[in-house]
Protein backbone atom coordinates (compact mmCIF):
# COMPACT_ATOMS: atom_id res chain seq x y z
CA UNK A 1 0.00 0.00 0.00
CA UNK A 2 1.12 3.57 -0.89
CA UNK A 3 0.30 7.21 1.08
CA UNK A 4 -1.26 9.36 -1.38
CA UNK A 5 1.21 12.22 -2.46
CA UNK A 6 -0.01 15.63 -2.81
CA UNK A 7 1.68 17.43 -6.28
CA UNK A 8 3.87 19.62 -3.83
CA UNK A 9 5.52 16.00 -3.08
CA UNK A 10 4.81 16.06 0.87
CA UNK A 11 2.20 13.57 2.00
CA UNK A 12 -1.09 15.62 3.86
CA UNK A 13 -1.05 14.56 7.98
CA UNK A 14 -4.95 14.26 7.93
CA UNK A 15 -4.97 12.11 4.10
CA UNK A 16 -7.03 8.60 4.69
CA UNK A 17 -4.68 5.96 3.13
CA UNK A 18 -4.79 5.05 -0.47
CA UNK A 19 -5.10 2.20 -2.32
CA UNK A 20 -1.94 1.28 -5.20
CA UNK A 21 -3.10 3.49 -8.30
CA UNK A 22 -3.86 1.33 -11.37
CA UNK A 23 -1.51 0.46 -13.85
CA UNK A 24 -1.19 1.69 -16.92
CA UNK A 25 -2.86 -0.30 -19.62
CA UNK A 26 -0.41 -2.39 -20.98
CA UNK A 27 0.22 -1.72 -24.58
CA UNK A 28 -1.01 -3.91 -27.23
CA UNK A 29 1.66 -6.05 -28.89
CA UNK A 30 1.40 -5.72 -32.39
CA UNK A 31 1.14 -9.43 -33.66
CA UNK A 32 4.09 -9.88 -35.96
CA UNK A 33 3.96 -9.11 -39.71
CA UNK A 34 2.63 -12.19 -41.67
CA UNK A 35 5.36 -13.79 -44.02
CA UNK A 36 4.85 -13.13 -47.49
CA UNK A 37 4.58 -15.49 -49.82
CA UNK A 38 7.44 -15.98 -51.47
CA UNK A 39 7.56 -15.58 -55.22
CA UNK A 40 9.09 -18.53 -57.20
CA UNK A 41 11.99 -18.14 -58.40
CA UNK A 42 11.69 -17.83 -62.31
CA UNK A 43 12.65 -20.82 -63.91
CA UNK A 44 16.46 -20.73 -65.25
CA UNK A 45 16.64 -21.15 -69.15
CA UNK A 46 17.63 -24.55 -70.27
CA UNK A 47 21.00 -24.22 -71.90
CA UNK A 48 21.44 -28.36 -73.08
CA UNK A 49 19.68 -31.09 -73.12
CA UNK A 50 21.62 -34.37 -73.69
CA UNK A 51 20.11 -36.86 -76.06
CA UNK A 52 21.05 -40.45 -75.20
CA UNK A 53 19.94 -43.38 -77.71
CA UNK A 54 19.83 -46.64 -75.89
CA UNK A 55 19.37 -49.97 -77.59
CA UNK A 56 19.69 -52.95 -74.94
CA UNK A 57 22.07 -51.26 -73.11
CA UNK A 58 20.26 -50.50 -69.80
CA UNK A 59 22.58 -50.67 -67.32
CA UNK A 60 25.25 -48.25 -69.10
CA UNK A 61 22.45 -45.59 -69.87
CA UNK A 62 21.26 -45.51 -65.98
CA UNK A 63 24.97 -45.31 -65.21
CA UNK A 64 25.35 -42.57 -67.32
CA UNK A 65 22.07 -41.05 -66.23
CA UNK A 66 23.57 -40.74 -62.91
CA UNK A 67 26.62 -39.39 -63.77
CA UNK A 68 25.16 -36.64 -65.77
CA UNK A 69 23.48 -35.51 -62.63
CA UNK A 70 25.99 -34.95 -60.40
CA UNK A 71 26.51 -31.73 -62.34
CA UNK A 72 25.36 -28.38 -61.14
CA UNK A 73 23.22 -27.65 -64.03
CA UNK A 74 20.84 -30.46 -64.16
CA UNK A 75 20.17 -29.89 -60.43
CA UNK A 76 19.53 -26.02 -61.04
CA UNK A 77 17.66 -27.21 -64.13
CA UNK A 78 20.20 -25.29 -66.86
CA UNK A 79 20.25 -29.10 -68.54
CA UNK A 80 18.23 -31.99 -68.37
CA UNK A 81 18.60 -35.87 -69.95
CA UNK A 82 16.13 -37.35 -72.88
CA UNK A 83 16.65 -40.90 -73.25
CA UNK A 84 15.07 -43.04 -76.58
CA UNK A 85 15.06 -46.20 -75.97
CA UNK A 86 15.05 -47.83 -79.65
CA UNK A 87 12.70 -50.71 -79.33
CA UNK A 88 14.64 -52.34 -76.12
CA UNK A 89 13.38 -55.53 -74.60
CA UNK A 90 11.31 -53.82 -71.67
CA UNK A 91 13.62 -53.36 -67.93
CA UNK A 92 12.96 -52.30 -64.78
CA UNK A 93 15.62 -49.71 -65.11
CA UNK A 94 13.39 -47.99 -67.49
CA UNK A 95 10.86 -47.45 -64.66
CA UNK A 96 13.60 -46.05 -62.16
CA UNK A 97 14.77 -43.80 -64.44
CA UNK A 98 11.48 -41.92 -65.32
CA UNK A 99 10.92 -41.33 -61.90
CA UNK A 100 14.49 -39.27 -61.93
CA UNK A 101 14.01 -35.51 -61.92
CA UNK A 102 15.63 -33.84 -64.69
CA UNK A 103 15.02 -36.87 -66.96
CA UNK A 104 13.13 -38.02 -69.52
CA UNK A 105 12.27 -41.21 -71.01
CA UNK A 106 10.81 -41.93 -74.22
CA UNK A 107 10.67 -45.61 -76.01
CA UNK A 108 9.66 -46.26 -79.39
CA UNK A 109 7.94 -48.86 -80.96
CA UNK A 110 10.11 -50.38 -83.21
CA UNK A 111 14.01 -49.54 -84.15
CA UNK A 112 14.23 -46.37 -85.73
CA UNK A 113 17.87 -46.11 -85.98
CA UNK A 114 20.44 -43.80 -84.70
CA UNK A 115 19.60 -40.62 -87.08
CA UNK A 116 15.77 -40.91 -86.17
CA UNK A 117 16.51 -41.47 -83.18
CA UNK A 118 18.59 -38.26 -81.98
CA UNK A 119 15.58 -36.64 -84.09
CA UNK A 120 12.70 -37.39 -81.85
CA UNK A 121 15.11 -36.93 -78.78
CA UNK A 122 16.03 -33.67 -79.62
CA UNK A 123 12.41 -32.47 -80.51
CA UNK A 124 11.23 -33.73 -76.86
CA UNK A 125 11.00 -30.02 -75.79
CA UNK A 126 11.68 -28.28 -78.64
CA UNK A 127 8.01 -26.40 -78.60
CA UNK A 128 7.49 -25.86 -75.17
CA UNK A 129 10.79 -25.20 -73.93
CA UNK A 130 14.22 -26.03 -76.25
CA UNK A 131 17.48 -25.73 -74.85
CA UNK A 132 20.03 -23.97 -76.84
CA UNK A 133 22.30 -26.86 -77.42
CA UNK A 134 22.20 -30.23 -77.66
CA UNK A 135 24.76 -32.62 -76.66
CA UNK A 136 24.53 -36.69 -78.19
CA UNK A 137 26.45 -39.11 -75.86
CA UNK A 138 26.44 -42.94 -76.80
CA UNK A 139 25.19 -45.48 -73.38
CA UNK A 140 28.71 -46.72 -73.47
CA UNK A 141 30.23 -43.37 -72.44
CA UNK A 142 31.23 -42.55 -69.11
CA UNK A 143 31.82 -39.03 -67.57
CA UNK A 144 33.41 -37.61 -64.51
CA UNK A 145 31.31 -35.31 -61.79
CA UNK A 146 30.87 -31.86 -63.09
CA UNK A 147 31.20 -32.88 -67.03
CA UNK A 148 27.72 -30.90 -68.04
CA UNK A 149 29.10 -27.69 -66.22
CA UNK A 150 32.41 -28.33 -68.40
CA UNK A 151 30.41 -28.52 -71.18
CA UNK A 152 28.89 -25.28 -70.68
CA UNK A 153 31.53 -23.27 -69.95
CA UNK A 154 32.75 -24.66 -73.20
CA UNK A 155 29.79 -23.63 -74.71
CA UNK A 156 30.84 -19.98 -73.44
CA UNK A 157 34.44 -20.14 -74.46
CA UNK A 158 33.14 -20.21 -77.98
CA UNK A 159 29.64 -18.44 -79.03
CA UNK A 160 29.93 -18.80 -82.55
CA UNK A 161 30.66 -22.85 -83.04
CA UNK A 162 27.46 -24.80 -84.53
CA UNK A 163 29.61 -28.16 -83.78
CA UNK A 164 32.04 -29.16 -81.30
CA UNK A 165 33.11 -32.52 -80.94
CA UNK A 166 35.15 -33.72 -77.25
CA UNK A 167 38.17 -35.86 -76.45
CA UNK A 168 37.68 -39.52 -76.23
CA UNK A 169 39.51 -41.80 -74.01
CA UNK A 170 39.81 -45.59 -74.41
CA UNK A 171 39.45 -47.36 -71.11
CA UNK A 172 43.41 -47.14 -70.75
CA UNK A 173 43.40 -43.66 -70.94
CA UNK A 174 45.06 -43.88 -74.06
CA UNK A 175 43.60 -41.11 -77.01
CA UNK A 176 40.94 -42.58 -78.88
CA UNK A 177 40.32 -40.63 -82.58
CA UNK A 178 36.93 -38.98 -82.49
CA UNK A 179 37.14 -36.84 -85.78
CA UNK A 180 38.79 -37.24 -89.03
CA UNK A 181 38.49 -35.97 -93.15
CA UNK A 182 35.71 -36.34 -94.70
CA UNK A 183 35.30 -39.64 -96.82
CA UNK A 184 36.22 -39.93 -100.13
CA UNK A 185 37.21 -43.05 -102.56
CA UNK A 186 40.81 -42.54 -102.57
CA UNK A 187 40.79 -42.49 -98.21
CA UNK A 188 38.07 -44.85 -98.28
CA UNK A 189 40.10 -47.48 -100.51
CA UNK A 190 43.13 -46.25 -98.84
CA UNK A 191 41.75 -47.23 -95.64
CA UNK A 192 41.26 -51.01 -96.11
CA UNK A 193 45.49 -51.28 -96.14
CA UNK A 194 45.03 -49.45 -92.09
CA UNK A 195 44.43 -50.25 -88.97
CA UNK A 196 40.89 -50.03 -87.97
CA UNK A 197 41.08 -47.39 -85.47
CA UNK A 198 42.63 -44.65 -88.11
CA UNK A 199 39.97 -45.99 -91.14
CA UNK A 200 37.80 -43.45 -90.73
CA UNK A 201 38.76 -41.15 -87.93
CA UNK A 202 42.61 -39.53 -87.32
CA UNK A 203 44.49 -38.46 -84.10
CA UNK A 204 43.99 -34.68 -83.29
CA UNK A 205 47.78 -33.58 -82.29
CA UNK A 206 48.09 -30.22 -80.19
CA UNK A 207 46.30 -28.30 -77.07
CA UNK A 208 43.53 -26.14 -77.92
CA UNK A 209 40.14 -26.06 -80.00
CA UNK A 210 40.61 -25.96 -83.25
CA UNK A 211 38.76 -26.36 -86.53
CA UNK A 212 37.98 -30.07 -87.87
CA UNK A 213 35.87 -31.83 -91.06
CA UNK A 214 33.60 -33.88 -88.55
CA UNK A 215 33.51 -35.10 -85.08
CA UNK A 216 31.77 -38.33 -84.23
CA UNK A 217 28.31 -38.56 -83.06
CA UNK A 218 29.01 -40.55 -79.50
CA UNK A 219 30.09 -36.64 -78.16
CA UNK A 220 29.29 -34.61 -79.85
CA UNK A 221 27.56 -31.33 -79.03
CA UNK A 222 25.72 -29.20 -81.55
CA UNK A 223 23.79 -25.80 -81.38
CA UNK A 224 19.97 -25.81 -81.74
CA UNK A 225 19.65 -23.00 -84.27
CA UNK A 226 22.12 -25.09 -86.28
CA UNK A 227 20.09 -28.46 -85.30
CA UNK A 228 17.25 -27.28 -86.48
CA UNK A 229 17.90 -25.07 -89.82
CA UNK A 230 19.37 -28.39 -91.05
CA UNK A 231 16.30 -30.11 -90.13
CA UNK A 232 18.44 -32.64 -87.64
CA UNK A 233 20.06 -35.72 -88.89
CA UNK A 234 19.63 -37.31 -92.31
CA UNK A 235 17.05 -40.20 -91.25
CA UNK A 236 18.37 -41.95 -94.56
CA UNK A 237 21.49 -43.13 -92.88
CA UNK A 238 20.48 -45.78 -89.80
CA UNK A 239 23.73 -46.37 -88.71
CA UNK A 240 26.81 -44.88 -89.16
CA UNK A 241 28.16 -41.86 -91.34
CA UNK A 242 25.08 -39.62 -89.95
CA UNK A 243 27.60 -37.35 -88.03
CA UNK A 244 30.12 -37.11 -90.73
CA UNK A 245 27.25 -36.09 -93.08
CA UNK A 246 25.77 -33.74 -90.50
CA UNK A 247 29.13 -31.61 -89.96
CA UNK A 248 29.83 -31.50 -93.49
CA UNK A 249 26.30 -30.07 -94.43
CA UNK A 250 26.75 -27.94 -91.22
CA UNK A 251 30.44 -26.24 -92.41
CA UNK A 252 28.76 -26.22 -96.12
CA UNK A 253 25.79 -23.77 -94.55
CA UNK A 254 28.98 -21.66 -92.78
CA UNK A 255 28.74 -23.04 -88.83
CA UNK A 256 32.23 -23.97 -87.36
CA UNK A 257 32.77 -27.45 -86.45
CA UNK A 258 35.69 -27.91 -84.06
CA UNK A 259 37.54 -30.22 -81.56
CA UNK A 260 37.70 -29.57 -78.30
CA UNK A 261 40.53 -31.43 -76.43
CA UNK A 262 39.46 -29.74 -72.60
CA UNK A 263 36.78 -31.66 -72.31
CA UNK A 264 36.72 -35.49 -72.45
CA UNK A 265 34.76 -38.60 -71.85
CA UNK A 266 35.86 -41.91 -71.66
CA UNK A 267 33.91 -44.51 -74.80
CA UNK A 268 34.57 -48.12 -73.55
CA UNK A 269 33.24 -50.10 -77.43
CA UNK A 270 34.40 -48.00 -79.89
CA UNK A 271 33.47 -50.30 -83.31
CA UNK A 272 36.72 -50.60 -84.44
CA UNK A 273 37.62 -52.15 -80.99
CA UNK A 274 35.15 -55.12 -81.32
CA UNK A 275 34.43 -57.75 -83.66
CA UNK A 276 31.74 -56.74 -86.40
CA UNK A 277 29.25 -59.32 -87.27
CA UNK A 278 27.91 -59.36 -90.63
CA UNK A 279 24.24 -57.37 -89.19
CA UNK A 280 26.75 -55.04 -88.11
CA UNK A 281 28.70 -54.94 -91.28
CA UNK A 282 25.58 -54.27 -93.36
CA UNK A 283 24.62 -51.20 -91.36
CA UNK A 284 28.37 -49.75 -91.89
CA UNK A 285 28.54 -50.80 -95.71
CA UNK A 286 24.72 -49.23 -96.03
CA UNK A 287 26.01 -46.13 -94.28
CA UNK A 288 28.98 -45.46 -96.52
CA UNK A 289 26.99 -46.30 -99.76
CA UNK A 290 24.49 -43.65 -98.57
CA UNK A 291 27.18 -41.29 -98.01
CA UNK A 292 28.61 -41.12 -100.99
CA UNK A 293 25.83 -41.51 -103.27
CA UNK A 294 25.04 -38.26 -101.36
CA UNK A 295 28.26 -36.27 -101.79
CA UNK A 296 30.44 -38.37 -103.88
CA UNK A 297 30.34 -37.80 -107.97
CA UNK A 298 28.35 -40.62 -109.26
CA UNK A 299 30.84 -43.06 -110.80
CA UNK A 300 32.75 -42.74 -107.89
CA UNK A 301 29.55 -44.11 -105.82
CA UNK A 302 29.48 -46.71 -108.36
CA UNK A 303 33.04 -47.65 -108.17
CA UNK A 304 32.23 -47.88 -104.71
CA UNK A 305 28.91 -50.18 -104.99
CA UNK A 306 31.51 -52.59 -107.09
CA UNK A 307 34.08 -52.94 -104.24
CA UNK A 308 31.21 -53.27 -101.55
CA UNK A 309 29.31 -56.06 -104.12
CA UNK A 310 32.36 -58.07 -104.97
CA UNK A 311 33.57 -58.02 -101.14
CA UNK A 312 29.43 -59.24 -100.20
CA UNK A 313 30.36 -62.35 -102.72
CA UNK A 314 33.98 -63.54 -101.29
CA UNK A 315 32.51 -62.93 -97.79
CA UNK A 316 29.20 -65.08 -98.51
CA UNK A 317 30.77 -67.40 -99.66
CA UNK A 318 33.46 -67.63 -96.61
CA UNK A 319 30.48 -67.90 -94.46
CA UNK A 320 28.96 -70.95 -96.22
CA UNK A 321 32.41 -72.61 -96.08
CA UNK A 322 32.31 -72.27 -92.32
CA UNK A 323 28.70 -72.51 -92.11
CA UNK A 324 27.52 -69.88 -90.84
CA UNK A 325 24.02 -69.31 -92.33
CA UNK A 326 22.90 -66.01 -91.05
CA UNK A 327 26.09 -64.57 -91.86
CA UNK A 328 25.68 -66.08 -95.42
CA UNK A 329 22.21 -64.89 -95.46
CA UNK A 330 23.44 -61.33 -94.54
CA UNK A 331 25.77 -60.92 -97.23
CA UNK A 332 23.23 -61.87 -99.71
CA UNK A 333 21.34 -58.89 -98.21
CA UNK A 334 24.01 -56.63 -98.78
CA UNK A 335 24.74 -57.70 -102.44
CA UNK A 336 21.22 -56.54 -102.47
CA UNK A 337 21.58 -53.13 -100.97
CA UNK A 338 24.16 -52.40 -103.15
CA UNK A 339 21.65 -52.34 -106.22
CA UNK A 340 19.00 -50.95 -103.73
CA UNK A 341 21.18 -48.29 -102.99
CA UNK A 342 22.69 -47.26 -106.26
CA UNK A 343 19.17 -47.12 -108.06
CA UNK A 344 17.41 -45.03 -104.88
CA UNK A 345 14.82 -47.77 -103.73
CA UNK A 346 15.13 -46.57 -100.44
CA UNK A 347 12.49 -48.58 -98.83
CA UNK A 348 13.47 -51.43 -99.99
CA UNK A 349 17.03 -50.87 -98.34
CA UNK A 350 15.62 -50.07 -94.86
CA UNK A 351 13.46 -53.19 -94.73
CA UNK A 352 16.74 -55.02 -95.69
CA UNK A 353 18.52 -52.89 -92.26
CA UNK A 354 15.53 -53.73 -90.22
CA UNK A 355 15.82 -56.90 -90.84
CA UNK A 356 19.50 -57.17 -90.04
CA UNK A 357 18.94 -55.09 -86.57
CA UNK A 358 16.96 -57.78 -85.50
CA UNK A 359 20.18 -59.26 -85.09
CA UNK A 360 21.92 -56.73 -83.00
CA UNK A 361 19.98 -57.32 -79.80
CA UNK A 362 22.28 -60.04 -78.05
CA UNK A 363 25.21 -57.87 -79.74
CA UNK A 364 24.74 -54.51 -77.88
CA UNK A 365 23.69 -56.50 -74.33
CA UNK A 366 26.75 -58.22 -74.57
CA UNK A 367 28.23 -54.67 -73.89
CA UNK A 368 26.53 -53.45 -71.05
CA UNK A 369 27.72 -52.73 -68.09
CA UNK A 370 31.11 -51.79 -69.90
Amino acid sequence: MALAVPPGGNPHPDAAPATDPPLPAARPVPAPPRPTARRPAPPRCRELTVVVVNFCQWHNTARLVRQLRRSVAVRTGAADVVVIDNHSPPHPLARRLKRLSGVTVRRTRRNLGFARAVNRGCGVHADADPSRWVLLLNPDVTVPDGFLDEVLAAVAADPAAGVIGFRLRNRDGSDQASSGPFPTLPNTLAGLLLPRSRRKCRHVVGPGRRPVAWVTGGCLLVRRECFDRLGGFDEGFFLYYEDADFCRRAAAAGWAVCYEPGVEVTHHWPLHSRPVPAPLRLMTRHALLTYARKHWRGWQSAVLGGVVWAEAVVRQAWARLRGDSTAARCYGQLRGLVGDVRRGRDDSARARIRGAAAFLGPIAAGQDRA
